[in-house]
């Protein structure tokens, strides 16, 4: 009987002691799960403006404007080739001559891109060469892209500052200046003899938007002979007394033609 209470006296202590040792432990942390993350969206690019509808050819005159006007959204690109008078010379080379013409126009879009009156401080021989370096004296046709050897030349003429390169993948067609890098974005007007296309950004020329060199310096000027220094004789030539030793030496040999008359006589 006592070992039996001993057995369950040692079994009330150790169970005891389990208990004791359980509730001392802290429960295990649950996991920090970390807070919701919203993905970061990219700000909205703007988007280029759409082309219209490719104008159709109509019989009589081309008139470069009005084929514009009615393509729409080439507002400020029109006033300037108005206010420079290029659409009148287009006009008269289209109508009056068989030279081909391909025009690469900026859309409204391309131009409020720029800063406030960016046109108006222009010169007006600047805004010429603006419009004139957006016009090449060709027909390029949509498929001749691909073989245009560059620099392409433009009505703004040629050389290093009015650079205009013309690169084609696929069907995209990218056109670079050294201060402008953009891309066809539709067909406006195209026949056998001219070509508009739209571009969404305005074309710059090194010509007009960077310092020009500096002008060489004059050449010297030949022929006119310095001027000596003050105090500073200038050298003369020696005078010819040629003339005036003739007579002298005359002189002198008739004297000794006559000396050794003398004395041949003396001792003949």
């Amino acid at each position: 009987m006592r070992q039996q209470s001993s057995s369950l006296l040692f079994s009330l202590i150790l169970f005891f002691l389990h208990c004791t040792k359980t509730s001392g432990q802290s429960p295990a942390a649950a996991p920090v799960m970390p807070p919701p993350t919203t993905p970061v969206k990219a700000p909205p690019t703007a988007p280029s403006q759409a082309p219209s509808a490719q104008v159709a050819t109509s019989p009589g005159p081309v008139d470069v404007i009005k084929i514009l006007q009615k393509a729409g959204h080439f507002t400020v690109f029109v006033r300037l080739m108005q206010a420079t008078t290029e659409d009148t010379e287009l006009n008269k080379e289209l109508n009056k001559t068989n030279n081909g013409i391909t025009i690469f126009a900026p859309s409204d879009s391309a131009f409020s891109n720029l800063k406030a009156g960016f046109l108006n401080a222009l010169s007006d021989e600047d805004k010429t060469e603006l419009v004139k370096f957006h016009v090449l004296p060709a027909l390029i046709s949509s498929s001749q892209f691909q073989t245009v050897s560059n620099p392409v030349r433009t009505q703004a003429g040629t050389g290093p500052r009015v650079t205009l390169n013309v690169t084609t993948t696929g069907n995209f067609v990218n056109i670079t200046t050294g201060l402008t890098n953009t891309s066809i974005s539709g067909t406006v007007y195209t026949d056998s003899q001219f070509a508009i296309y739209q571009i969404d950004k305005v074309l710059f020329p090194l010509d007009i938007f960077t310092p020009k060199p500096p002008a060489p310096a004059p050449a010297p000027e030949l022929g006119k002979p310095r001027k000596a220094a003050p105090g500073v004789e200038s050298p003369t030539a020696p005078k010819d007394i040629s003339g005036a030793l003739t007579p002298l030496i005359l002189h002198n040999n008739a004297l000794l033609l006559a000396v050794s008359c003398m004395v041949a006589a003396i001792f003949s």
